[in-house]
């Protein structure tokens, strides 16, 4: 015996719903097998549901294109900030530069590691930390460091941050639609399910059980067979 299963997605919710809210169109109000109050708040419902999708879908899609070009900008405030603190480390190594400055960047004056630059967040810290360091140690009488310039290290951190606070944004619209999209599931399945109840207690007593079950289906009801349950089945008729 096949088994019925609620759709587990939200394309499936609004397919198994628009069935429904289009036979009801199409059929005499006599004839609908589910009752026209579950039928009009389907309608109703629907609509706002797939104003929801779409506006989701949107958004996701408004974040991945955004994303595609964010990432490199990532990838060169990080390669510029990254080759800035290396060569500084190596100017305070040839002592063209004073051991001590490395505070005015933030950097231990006992390490010339590069800071681990592997998050956005990190690398947002570490750029404004480097372009102010470098500014605070040009405004008091120190060489620039040429190769990068800290100017060409600051192009390609702005355009950076411009880049990083659109991709915050969209990832909060894009929350933001997916959590009021979620909120609707549960309504969604609850008239679902009144209407496939409703679809087969109208036809219980249609037989055979393979015509009973195209009935259900024409107004959105989904079955599922077990393994080998359709080809048994179709064996025992034809036997």
């Amino acid at each position: 015996m096949p088994y019925r299963r609620l759709p587990n997605t939200d394309q499936a919710r609004i397919r198994a719903l628009r069935t429904a809210v289009n036979k009801g169109e199409e059929s005499d109000v006599y004839d609908l097998p589910f009752s026209i109050t579950v039928w009009t708040d389907a309608r109703n419902f629907l609509m706002r549901f797939e104003a929801a999708q779409t506006y989701y879908s949107e958004c996701y899609q408004r974040q991945a294109q955004a994303g595609r070009k964010h990432q490199n900008n990532v990838k060169m405030a990080r390669l510029y900030i990254s080759h800035f603190i290396q060569v500084l480390n190596l100017a305070v190594i040839r002592g063209e530069v004073r051991t001590a400055h490395k505070d005015l960047y933030g950097l231990p004056l006992k390490s010339n590691n590069v800071p681990d630059l592997i998050s956005e967040t990190s690398i947002a810290e570490w750029g404004k930390k480097t372009i102010q360091g470098e500014n605070k140690r040009i405004s008091q009488g120190g060489i620039p460091i040429y190769n990068p310039t800290i100017a060409k290290v600051k192009v390609h951190y702005d355009i950076f941050m411009e880049s990083y606070e659109k991709q915050k944004n969209l990832q909060t619209l894009t929350s933001r639609s997916l959590e009021a999209l979620a909120s609707m599931r549960n309504e969604a399945d609850h008239l679902i399910l009144d209407i496939w109840n409703q679809v087969e207690k109208h036809f219980e007593n249609v037989v055979p059980n393979e015509k009973r079950l195209d009935l259900c289906r024409e107004y959105g009801v989904v079955y599922y067979y077990r393994t080998g349950e359709k080809q048994s089945n179709s064996q025992t008729t034809s036997s």
